[in-house]
């Protein structure tokens, strides 16, 4: 049968749905980019945590195939849906904060101007917002995260051996019959501060990027400059890659210590403040006896690397997803 032949479908509108997806085209992007690239990016994620948190200096290969040994492959997902299940709100509430912050600057010609500094601005300013705002909701997530990947740690430190960890509902439990309902934001000023200062950087140099590979301030795509031969296809997942690289790597201290001041609150520990756990990351838990100063450093960037794996594969692929998704909706008949 000829498919014009095929009459149309008529409990479905068609253009009522396309029409649907262009009033909420930010919201696709996101939400679909996100699952895909969060899925990808998460085993990456949880050895991040292990490494930040282990005392000794772990290679790894050696640590991914301690957790399978130990945990199976479930180790790597530990605490996934978390995620998966607020990045409809998370990330599609931070593009869409950022998109309509950058539209407001637009509106009242704040940076404006065609070069890469208005552009780099626009971008910094509405991801600084969108960071800051967005922390009060992710914060008691990232927190039951931080827990369930550190089950096993954590209860080390009690001095409890673990056989089976709680389910999430069970972790959320605990902290709340612990530490209250004021628990799930324990670390939030940490958690806030990243979160702000992280999302500035990282759309500040995403923009910056983009406009230098040719993007026009309307939103589309012109020729690239003629010393950077790059495919246009894969703009969005280098420029995603180095902003999420870089901006990741500027503030990975300042997570090492909010991961670590999360793990001895959960842990029952008593409580350092955050001068001291950097310090004691640095220098060591001996003032009479301090490490050299660069292998604290090394330690504080203990797992940079499988984080700057994550990031470029998360990121780059959320930009391209997003991208795609969006050239798609523009489009549609």
């Amino acid at each position: 049968m000829d498919s014009a032949s095929i009459p149309p479908n008529p409990w479905f509108d068609n253009a009522a749905f396309n029409d649907t997806l262009r009033r909420n085209k930010s919201v696709v992007c996101a939400l679909s980019a996100s699952y895909i690239s969060t899925f990808v990016g998460y085993p990456l994620d949880s050895l991040k945590s292990r490494l930040q948190t282990t005392k000794t200096r772990t290679p790894l290969l050696n640590l991914a195939g301690l957790v399978y040994r130990e945990e199976g492959l479930i180790g790597f997902y530990r605490g996934l849906w978390i995620p998966l299940v607020t990045i409809s709100f998370v990330r599609t509430a931070s593009f869409t904060i950022y998109s309509d912050t950058k539209e407001y600057c637009s509106r009242k010609n704040y940076f404006t101007g065609d070069n890469m500094y208005d552009a780099a601005f626009a971008g910094g300013i509405s991801g600084a917002l969108s960071g800051s705002l967005i922390s009060f909701a992710s914060a008691p997530f990232e927190l039951v995260k931080v827990r369930r990947q550190l089950e096993y740690s954590i209860a080390a430190t009690k001095g409890v051996h673990l056989v089976k960890p709680p389910n999430t509902i069970e972790a959320v439990r605990d902290i709340i019959r612990t530490h209250g309902i004021s628990g799930l934001f324990l670390g939030f000023r940490l958690h806030f501060l990243r979160d702000t200062v992280g999302t500035a950087l990282y759309f500040f140099e995403y923009d910056a990027l983009r406009h230098l590979l040719g993007r026009q301030r309307t939103g589309e795509q012109g020729p690239t400059p003629h010393g950077l031969p790059i495919p246009v296809s894969l703009i969005p997942f280098l420029c995603g890659s180095f902003a999420g690289v870089t901006s990741w790597a500027l503030i990975y201290p300042l997570d090492v210590v909010k991961t670590k001041v999360q793990q001895r609150a959960l842990a029952g520990s008593p409580p350092k403040g955050v001068r001291e756990t950097f310090h004691r990351l640095v220098r060591g838990p001996d003032p009479n006896d301090p490490k050299p100063l660069l292998a604290g450093i090394a330690r504080i960037y203990r797992g940079l690397g499988v984080s700057a794996v994550r990031s470029i594969t998360t990121h780059g692929l959320l930009w391209t997803f997003f991208d795609f998704t969006s050239h798609y909706i523009d489009h549609l008949t």
